[in-house]
């Protein structure tokens, strides 16, 4: 046993803090918990010799954690009747068709390219959390037809581009169209499943065969971080969205914010530094 923690101990740690962390975000912020979980990973798979597949791994593993995440967030914030379930309904098959694309086209680009993509994503993130404003307004309510299916899809692969639930692009869409903060981050806790589901399928089959895996890997998805991870944000979910509807939201996406530009900007610096 001794032996199992000085090896494993640091690792295990790590992935129990970062379901914490991501549950508690998913839950605050709907944004399904990846940018938390991918920049953990990332670093962790580095730093264990399996810089070759490490972005690939962390982006799958975290959209397989996003499916009950957003599903336990998403039921927390209907007991308190926050979501509009017309909406998941209508986008969630162009999100779904998008994660696809989204996933197929990330199968193609190197951990390099891979990790700058998501580093310079989650950069834009971080400043519309800190900058950005509910009461911003571009249209009355949310598109319908042919605008509804390019924006779902696009935000669905984006999202699986970068291993995050929808949510993240989700809440920013769904208030400038004129829905309020609270029902945004509940409704759009709900789009993580159409993201993470087939993500996650079209992850393992973009992995098979590789080598350079880490070990227990069901192609680019490893199991033991899936499991721990999961573990902990689906029992942090429902806290975040209690404390979404008590705390200061706009203060924690400021805080938030600035977390995520230090990350975004240590992943870039990474890969130009080589």
């Amino acid at each position: 046993m001794a032996d199992f923690l000085a090896q494993y101990g640091v690792l295990i740690v790590s992935l129990a803090v970062a379901g914490a962390a991501a549950g508690l975000a998913a839950g605050l912020f709907g944004i399904g918990g990846g940018a938390v979980i991918v920049p953990v990973l990332y670093f962790l798979f580095n730093a264990l010799g399996y810089g070759e597949t490490a972005m690939h791994v962390a982006v799958a593993t975290s959209l397989a954690t996003i499916i009950l995440t957003s599903i336990r967030s998403v039921m927390a914030h209907n007991r308190r009747g926050a979501v509009d379930w017309s909406i998941i309904r209508g986008w969630a098959p162009w999100i779904m068709l998008g994660a696809v694309i989204g996933q197929a086209i990330a199968g193609f680009i190197s951990t390099g390219a891979l990790t700058f993509i998501f580093g310079a994503l989650l950069l834009l993130l971080a400043l519309q959390l800190y900058f950005g404003r509910p009461s911003w307004r571009l249209a009355e309510d949310l598109p319908k037809g042919a605008p509804r299916a390019g924006l779902g899809g696009a935000l669905g692969a984006l999202s699986a581009i970068m291993g995050i639930g929808g949510g993240t692009f989700g809440v920013s869409l769904m208030t400038v169209c004129g829905r309020p903060i609270h029902q945004a981050v509940a409704t759009a806790a709900g789009f993580g499943v159409a993201i993470g589901l087939p993500g996650a399928a079209m992850a393992i089959g973009n992995g098979l065969g590789k080598e350079g895996l880490p070990p227990l890997s069901l192609g680019h998805v490893n199991m033991p971080a899936f499991a721990l991870i999961s573990l902990f944000t689906v029992t942090m979910a429902p806290v975040g969205a209690a404390l979404a509807h008590k705390l200061d939201a706009g203060l924690l996406r400021k805080l938030f914010g600035v977390l995520l530009v230090l990350v975004s900007v240590r992943m870039i610096w990474k890969v130009i530094a080589g």
